[in-house]
């Protein structure tokens, strides 16, 4: 992954207001779990003056008309997930506003941390530990278990 690009893209979360938190493989790596991934994973607020900010700071990085069809109402759907592919990119965007009935924006506890001078929103250890120990994947399952034993977590 262009590392530059992600960091363009976080820059202009910051700039442009967007209330989302990084979740993922790179919340992982961002944790020094070091895990391959070949996507963006944020977890966004699913209201409309959001999602306009999102599609902002993503105009703000890319020249693509698609990103325009990234709405409020498909992430606040029954699917409430959106995969977005920047043009010219070799990775993609998971927008997601809720994991089924577990995990909705509000309940992914983030904290804040500082990645070359740009202010990111990243889930804890303990939420992507939540998020990923009962899953059906089982890199998830592996993740969990690296979650667990790195920071010591206990299961509720």
């Amino acid at each position: 992954m262009d590392f530059e690009k992600f960091l363009s893209l976080l820059r202009e979360l910051e700039r442009h207001r967007v209330d989302y938190v990084l979740i993922g493989g790179i919340a992982l790596n961002l944790h020094g779990l070091v895990r391959a991934t070949e996507d963006i994973d944020l977890f966004v607020r699913p209201d409309e003056s959001n999602i306009e900010c999102l599609r902002q700071a993503l105009r703000a990085v890319w020249v693509d008309p698609d990103i325009e069809q990234i709405t409020a109402a498909d992430l606040a759907g029954e699917y409430p997930t959106v995969r977005y592919g920047p043009p010219g990119e070799e990775f993609v965007i998971d927008l997601l506003s809720r994991l089924g009935s577990a995990f909705q924006f509000a309940d992914v506890e983030a904290e804040t941390v500082d990645i070359e001078g740009v202010r990111v929103r990243l889930a804890t250890p303990a939420t992507l530990y939540r998020m990923k120990r009962d899953t059906v994947r089982p890199i998830d399952r592996a993740d969990a278990v690296a979650l667990r034993e790195k920071f010591n977590l206990q299961d509720e």
